[in-house]
């Protein structure tokens, strides 16, 4: 087993990789920014080293501060996380070559995998379906034209490499392509250096279902089923799932057997994710995250295993050992950013002033954050993450909607609201949605509710508060100020079914 590990990362996904190699008797060491000085995963590691000030491009983007921080703490391995230099071939190399145990995939793959014309490639080699398009980076304006003609409008303009939205443009006229592959260029550098474009044929109302697999050094190969990532803003997920709402027995063998034959093609080594695009009866591949995702708690929920210890024991040279049996119950995950989802998802900053966890049977608190984290602006909104497992879909959203309601932060603007309301919509409980479902349900971000709603919500708040003031004055008559309630409204911050904007 791994002795010492430098979790190259921060947030909750550093967190979680210190638990887990607490779990397994595995030292840690943490880095941080001099903006993340007094973060949870700088106090839980057993050793911390600053790297840099708090933007991200000096500190925790610096292979060689990181290397730095490795060598002079001892460690024998890395583990990336996800964001960051998770899916940095360069990183990785870098790891391997100082004799760091790199906790994912070799170099190679991470390369292959991360040029999306290549990845196609080696996919459809290995039978995997692809998204009709090209194989290539379209090398102009006049080769998107002549794709655009052979596989029919509307098309997607990607970036070659890279995903998460980013270079990415819808085209469903051609006098749109060149302002939109101009865009989707300066975009796809700005993002990753390449302004390398190739073209997709844009599929209509897909469903974005994902499977997880997890492959060792002695050539074992397996998937943990699906994840169904569908209820998107701009490309980036918000509430995922797992099993999928249209998930079948033999639609899951055969989406398993396709992301096993993708990651044997890929030579892959470690916990791992294929995901695809679902139309009609029909799936597609979409790429391959080389890494943990952000969603894998819903994985972990449902198999009972522990996809980070698997990590680091397919690090160490174990082999799997493990067999997937199939989903037990029914999971939900929802993202908690630090967004204003009533203002076009804005980024949102400031002192967390008070925080309170959901908890109780079934119920899952991921976090980086307490109360009196400072939430800057420097990096991914993502601040803590909320998961529940239930016996059925059903019980799992009754489950979520429980917790959304007792969970509290007080003093940032956070998606919780309208994650909240989605629990209730009911195309989302049907579990008929899409890539489009926000596009499809516009009430859901409406700041107000209605003015009826906005009524209740304001007579609620004011009862609530009396009945705080009055509580203060019985209890601790003697003391002034402000009561502390979590009812305060407007608030700057989420309580209950409340949420207001701080002034």
């Amino acid at each position: 087993m791994l002795k010492k590990v430098l979790i190259a990362n921060r947030g909750e996904i550093a967190v979680r990789v210190i638990r887990a190699c607490r779990e397994l008797g595995i030292e840690t060491v943490a880095v941080y920014s001099e903006a993340d000085r007094l973060a949870p995963h700088v106090w839980l590691a057993d050793e911390a080293y600053e790297v840099g000030p708090a933007r991200a491009a000096e500190s925790y983007l610096s292979i060689v501060r990181l290397l730095n921080a490795a060598q002079k703490s001892g460690c024998d391995a890395v583990h990336p996380g996800y964001g960051f230099l998770a899916e940095n071939a360069d990183f990785a190399a870098t790891c391997e070559e100082a004799g760091l145990v790199f906790i994912g995939p070799s170099a190679h793959t991470i390369a292959l995998m991360g040029d999306k014309t290549e990845a196609r490639r080696t996919m459809e080699s290995a039978g995997v379906p692809v998204v009709p398009g090209t194989k290539e980076a379209a090398a102009d304006l006049d080769a998107v034209r002549r794709v655009c003609r052979e596989i029919g409008l509307p098309v997607l303009l990607k970036a070659a490499a890279g995903g998460g939205g980013k270079g990415m443009r819808r085209v469903e006229r051609e006098q749109d392509l060149k302002s939109a592959f101009e865009g989707a260029q300066r975009e796809a550098q700005a993002a990753f250096s390449d302004p390398r474009i190739y073209v997709e044929k844009f599929l209509d109302r897909p469903r974005h279902v994902e499977i997880q697999i997890l492959a060792d050094s002695h050539g074992n190969v397996i998937h943990l089923g699906e994840r169904e990532c569908s209820v998107q803003r701009r490309h980036q997920k918000l509430i995922e799932e797992s099993p999928s709402p249209i998930m079948t027995p033999e639609l899951r063998q055969e989406m398993g057997e396709k992301a096993v034959a993708a990651a044997r093609s890929a030579k892959y080594c470690g916990a791992g994710t294929v995901e695809f695009m679902v139309a009609g009866d029909a799936f597609y591949f979409l790429e391959m995250n080389t890494r943990l995702q952000v969603e894998h708690p819903v994985t972990e929920m449902v198999t009972g295993f522990d996809l980070v210890h698997a990590q680091l024991r397919i690090a160490a040279g174990d082999p799997l050992g493990i067999q997937y049996l199939g989903p037990k119950g029914h999971a939900i995950e929802c993202r908690i950013n630090a967004e204003d989802p009533f203002n076009d998802f804005l980024p949102s900053g400031g002192l967390i002033e008070q925080l309170r966890a959901p908890s109780g049977p079934g119920v899952r608190w991921d976090a980086g954050i307490v109360q009196g984290t400072e939430i800057g602006l420097h990096y991914d909104p993502l601040i803590a993450k909320l998961i529940v497992h239930g016996e059925s879909r059903e019980a799992a959203i009754a489950r979520m909607s429980r917790a959304l309601d007792e969970l509290v932060i007080d003093g940032v603007p956070t998606i919780a609201p309208f994650q909240r309301r989605v629990m209730d919509e009911p195309d989302f409980r049907a579990g008929n949605y899409h890539t489009g479902y926000l596009d499809g349900h516009p009430g859901l971000l409406d700041v107000t509710g209605g003015e009826e709603s906005l009524r209740a919500v304001a007579l609620v708040a004011a009862l609530l508060e009396e009945q705080e003031r009055k509580r203060v004055r019985i209890e601790a008559p003697t003391q002034g100020g402000n009561s502390g309630s979590a009812w305060r409204w407007p608030t700057g911050g989420w309580s209950g079914r409340g949420w207001g904007r701080r002034s």
